[in-house]
């Protein structure tokens, strides 16, 4: 996704977060999002409300406009017209970025918690697990 918003973008940071902001939008339309002052309203909202606000306060629109156009283009080629409409999917990610960064989840096993597998190995190793750190000294004992 990435990939085609700096192609069709060509390094302008505003459009791009706006077209990622779209994406993410349409993706989850009903969630309830808060704006200024608690302003409350759905998702799929939330990019023409920037574009909006933007506009009241006085800036150019020209990049939210940019963004939202591009972040549509890829939600149309991406989503809905191979799922919604059956037609072909246009947009694939490149078999050189599975190689670089893998699509998998899971491995972490927790914060300081060893994967089972090194557990059962230290374990074995301790004879059941525990080890006798010896009685120890209070404070202020002589």
């Amino acid at each position: 996704m990435l990939l085609f918003n700096w192609i069709c973008i060509v390094l302008l940071m505003i459009p791009l977060i706006m077209s990622v902001l779209y994406v993410w939008a349409q993706l989850n339309r009903d969630m309830i999002v808060s704006f200024w002052f608690g302003t409350r309203f759905k998702a799929c909202y939330l990019p023409w409300v920037i574009l909006g606000f933007n506009y009241i306060i006085g800036g150019s629109v020209i990049n939210e406009l940019i963004g939202n156009l591009v972040g549509h283009l890829y939600f149309f080629l991406m989503f809905k017209y191979p799922m919604d409409l059956g037609g072909r999917n246009f947009l694939s990610t490149p078999q050189f970025l599975y190689r670089w960064l893998p699509n998998r989840r899971g491995g972490v096993s927790g914060f300081g918690v060893p994967p089972a597998s090194m557990r059962r190995a230290a374990e074995d190793q301790q004879g059941g697990g525990r080890h006798n750190w010896g009685q120890g000294f209070r404070l202020g004992d002589q």
